[in-house]
């Protein structure tokens, strides 16, 4: 069994853990697999469950994501499941589900033999961007699916804001240690149409995918890779409007010091506004510009703003802490039983939990 859970600082309520499986079925916990717990789901594995794993809230918003394999044959390879970051040390572990688990084991990168281990476990002291790659091991037992291991990566919005007028640019990039080949910018917008940049929106230049916008652009952007991964994502409205609120297209960290700007797209552009969170009058200001000088978690809500010209949409301002949301697996035991004639053999399955820090 594995244990997969939605980690939101504050409260996890409204998100759920999804999938996508390797024969294409996208589902929610619960629904045919898994069994919801809390803010967890527990999942009973078997081979066809191999595939994306990832947290989605009811807005549409998701989390990091994950690839689990579950393979029938008798050798795994453990390696983390969450993107790793430059400098610490990884351990790779080759596991043999029968009686003798610590079996000499060759380990390949990119289809390369690198090293042969007698205790069936590989360290790498300091990963590295040259560590990135595809790892299998093969001992006596025989051999393992592969596995990426990758560093983390997300969606850079610049300029960094939420709300953008029509005909307004906005420049989207796929932020990856070292370089982002093989990911690429995707959408859902309001309308429901899932697509990636360069097919009927945006512009693909290097890799940055530059949008003019209209409104019929709003909706949910990520990035993605072509195995399914994919990383935070950010909601972007574009209003046919006279008034937008500026406020971070991403999540902030607690005590960064945050500016909320009313902007009337007209002449002048600094009118006296009412700003509101969550439905109610916070703060009047003269010059149109909030400022929280070391925002908290009690900061994150539903903001918008109000001038003489009109009232902006609203957008959601997400307060984190060290850790950015995450699917988090955790330690579980798996115990398989496997019937060999009238032999049964009692297999130990484990699942290693791994924190990612944000870089």
């Amino acid at each position: 069994s594995v244990s997969l859970s939605c980690e939101v600082q504050g409260k996890s309520a409204g998100w759920r853990v999804k999938r996508y499986t390797v024969s294409g079925e996208s589902s929610d916990c619960g629904r045919k697999w898994g069994k919801p717990e809390g803010s967890s789901c527990n999942v009973s594995l078997i081979k066809s469950y191999s595939g994306v794993y990832w947290c989605e809230s009811g807005s549409g918003e998701h989390s990091n994501s994950v690839n689990i394999t579950v393979p029938a044959g008798a050798v795994i390879l453990e390696s983390p499941a969450l993107p790793v970051t430059e400098g610490v040390s990884v351990t790779l572990r080759c596991r043999y589900q029968g009686t003798l688990s610590n079996h000499t084991a060759d380990f390949y990168k990119d289809g390369s033999l690198i090293r042969t281990e007698t205790t069936g476990e590989m360290t790498i002291p300091a990963v590295s961007e040259s560590d990135e790659g595809l790892y299998k091991c093969t001992n006596s037992e025989g051999e393992s699916p592969e596995t990426s291991l990758s560093p983390p990566v997300s969606l850079s919005v610049s300029p960094d804001r939420s709300q953008f007028f029509e005909f307004e640019r906005v420049s989207l990039s796929c932020e990856v240690q070292g370089n982002s080949a093989g990911w690429r910018v995707v959408r859902n917008t309001e309308r429901g149409n899932v697509s990636e940049c360069n097919i009927d929106w945006g512009k693909q230049q290097g890799s940055s995918c530059i949008v003019s916008l209209k409104p019929s652009d709003s909706g949910e952007y990520w990035c993605e890779s072509g195995s399914g991964e994919h990383s935070n994502a950010v909601n972007i409205t574009v209003s046919a409007g006279a008034v937008i609120l500026e406020s971070p297209a991403l999540p902030v960290t607690e005590g960064d010091y945050v500016t909320l700007r009313c902007r009337y797209q007209g002449t002048p552009s600094d009118l006296t506004a009412d700003f509101y969170k969550d439905g109610s009058l916070i703060r009047t200001e003269t010059t149109g510009e909030m400022t929280i000088p070391a925002v908290s978690k009690s900061d994150e809500g539903l903001y918008k703003c109000n001038t003489s010209e009109g009232e902006s949409p609203e957008s959601w301002m997400t307060v984190t802490g060290e850790n950015m949301r995450n699917l988090d697996i955790q330690i579980i035991w798996f115990f398989f039983t496997l019937l060999r004639g009238a032999e049964t053999c009692i297999i130990n399955w484990v699942v290693l939990l791994y924190t990612v820090k944000r870089c």
